[in-house]
């Protein structure tokens, strides 16, 4: 094709996905001529049928059209993170006229090496004096200003339980700060978070915090960041670093210069003009005010009044307030906002899209449906092929995000011996109607940064347990204390000897002594803290049990008598012992309590399964053919 037949090329825009019927009706073709070239490439697809943009584009190109991807929503469509940041991508690309935005700033970095404390001194607030035990434990997203230019900054948890809300926090981030004590150096969660600031390319700003105090080193920090593929300006790398104290306030103001300037240098723009899109970061019911959702707007505009998608949950906005709760009528990009008018809480990662009346209205009667309909609820329990003890539980939390982290750490706990079977989670304070969902399963209601309201209180009373915790590891403590208790008690056997009996010298009702020949292994004493116990043989056959209670060689009382000596004994049970009878001493001790199968016991279990799936698959084919039998007679008659 010459250059001037591509310049006169037609240019159509495609969404990401799109019926074949709206593909032909975007070429302005028959649908039968969009069927017949997708056919000479392979695809037989009917007119209702959706094709994506890179198949769009090969068969546009063929008939000599140019593709540019349209990066409007479609009515039916519901976003995913992934999608709405692709689009955000795509749209920075594009030959629209954007507008600049303030950067979406995420800190990063393990538990206690100052994250909150430098945003405390950059908001100049003392979040962290808030913050139960010492942890941060929710997203939380602020501004500030610099120059005159607006910063929005999310602070992230460092402790290892929260690893899905840090990765949230990389994925939503324009620029990431990465905190690294230069007392401590790199730490598990400085390395996780490093992975993914590497895999997902985001420009990166390292704060070296702590640096005024004894035991401080820099260079270490410096060389350690090195070893894990993150090289600083310094030592010939494209990454900037900053030395600072957050909590004496050295070196914030050239960390916000540095933002600024990698600002500049990225550019950051969105289309302010379009409806807006945003991520949820945080949701929970306030008791008053009803569901309310934490998020950032990435692109558009969101405005008081608009009907919205989220997820599964739809609303009206009724109010919007920014992040020092000042109410506000518009949320441009970039801006961390609180939303209120939401029908039900809604989750991590949910994107807000605006949405028609006929869309809310749909998804409002779909609610409607489900609540009349099934019944069901959204119970999270264990698979019921299990024969295995459960722990119920009812877990109600502040916000989503702690939800999550809780379930992430408890189901980190091994449950091949004893499962938990989740009745149900949910957000907001503890009210009677979950006192009676958990009265009903048998449940224990947790709760984390929440209250029990005094009706809950009342109806509780002995019949169910409620706990709740201001830090999240004694919960999962409690939890795995519970799953310890419920697991059954396993008695170890360790045999020890046998003694061929010689003599019986005296018997009583409930006791004998008798003397004999230790054939193998040893006899030994019991102890104060350990029974020796014995079973009786007679030939191949055994015919009782009782204890061996004390144990003498030359009629002097003796700890343990070897392999080919004799000794006499003095056995309590009630078994009638006979010369010739064959006694096997064993000592039982309780095994200590693991959550975890070990190797042997796994497979002993898993062959065991097995087993028992063969002998029903068998007895289902049995029954089947003696079905199909049956069915021949009659036939036959």
């Amino acid at each position: 094709m010459s250059t001037s037949e591509e310049s006169t090329k037609k240019t159509v825009s495609i969404p990401s996905t799109v019926t074949v019927k709206k593909f032909a009706e975007a070429l302005d073709v028959p649908v039968t001529t969009a069927i017949t070239e997708l056919m000479k490439n392979g695809l037989m697809a009917t007119i209702n049928e959706e094709i994506d943009i890179d198949t769009a584009t090969i068969i546009a190109q063929d008939m000599g059209f140019e593709v540019v991807e349209d990066l409007e929503i479609a009515d039916n469509e519901s976003l995913t993170l992934e999608r709405l940041l692709e689009i955000c991508e795509k749209e920075e690309k594009s030959d629209k006229k954007l507008q600049s935005r303030p950067p979406i700033v995420t800190v990063l970095g393990h538990v206690d090496h100052g994250k909150t404390t430098l945003l405390d001194t950059i908001r100049q607030a003392q979040v962290a004096d808030d913050e139960h035990g010492g942890i941060t434990q929710h997203i939380k997203a602020y501004q500030t200003k610099k120059k005159g230019k607006t910063i929005t900054f999310i602070d992230t948890p460092g402790h290892e339980a929260f690893a899905a809300m840090r990765e949230r926090g990389v994925s939503l981030a324009d620029i990431a700060i990465l905190v690294v004590a230069a007392d401590d150096g790199v730490r598990p969660q400085t390395k996780e978070v490093i992975s993914y600031l590497i895999e997902k390319k985001i420009p990166t700003i390292v704060a070296i915090n702590k640096v005024d105090k004894p035991d401080a080193n820099v260079d270490r920090v410096k060389k350690e960041l090195s070893e894990h593929d993150l090289l600083i300006e310094e030592w010939g790398g494209k990454v900037m670093c900053n030395e600072i104290s957050a909590k004496n306030k050295i070196g914030i103001s050239e960390l916000l210069e540095s933002v600024l300037l990698l600002t500049e240098v990225e550019e950051f723009k969105a289309d302010a003009a379009r409806d807006g899109l945003a991520i949820v970061l945080e949701s929970h019911k306030d008791p008053q005010k009803g569901p309310v959702a934490t998020a950032v707007v990435k692109t558009g505009t969101l405005l008081v009044g608009q009907d919205v998608t989220i997820g599964k949950t739809y609303g009206r906005i009724r109010r919007i307030e920014d992040f020092s709760g000042r109410s506000i009528e518009k949320a441009p990009p970039s801006m961390p906002v609180t939303i209120f008018g939401l029908n039900d809480t809604a989750e991590t990662n949910d994107i807000i899209q605006v949405a028609d009346a006929k869309k809310s209205a749909r998804l409002k009667s779909l609610e409607t449906a489900e609540r009349l309909g099934s019944g069901k609820k959204n119970v999270k329990s264990m698979a019921d092929t299990e024969d295995l003890p459960r722990l119920n539980i009812f877990v109600k939390a502040d916000v989503q995000g702690s939800v999550e982290a809780i379930e992430q750490l408890l189901d980190a706990i091994p449950q091949e011996k004893v499962l938990i079977n989740y009745i149900d989670t949910g957000v907001g304070n503890i009210t009677e109607s979950d006192v009676k969902r958990a009265l009903s399963a048998g449940a224990i209601l947790y709760g984390f940064n929440v209250e029990v309201n005094a009706v809950a209180n009342r109806l509780a009373g002995d019949e169910i347990e409620i706990k709740t915790y201001k830090v999240i590891y004694e919960l999962i403590e409690d939890v795995k204390t519970r799953l310890f208790d419920l697991l059954p008690e396993e008695i170890e056997r360790t045999d020890v000897g046998k003694l061929e009996v010689l003599a019986v010298f005296l018997t009583e009702k409930k006791s004998m002594i008798v003397g004999g020949k230790v054939t193998s292994g040893l006899m030994v004493a019991p102890t104060k803290d350990q029974k020796v116990k014995i079973d009786v043989y007679r030939g191949e056959r055994e015919i009782g049990s009782g204890e061996l209670t004390n144990l003498q060689h030359n009629k002097i009382d003796t700890d343990e008598v070897k392999k080919g000596m004799e000794c006499g004994i003095t056995f309590a049970g009630e078994t009638k012992i006979k010369a010739q009878d064959s006694l096997h001493a064993y000592k039982e001790v309780i095994k200590q309590k693991k959550l975890e199968m070990e190797d042997g016991e796994r497979e002993r279990v898993a062959k065991e399964k097995k087993e028992r799936k063969e002998a029903l698959d068998l007895a289902e084919q049995q029954r089947a053919a003696e079905e199909e039998s049956r069915r021949g007679k009659k036939r036959g008659r």
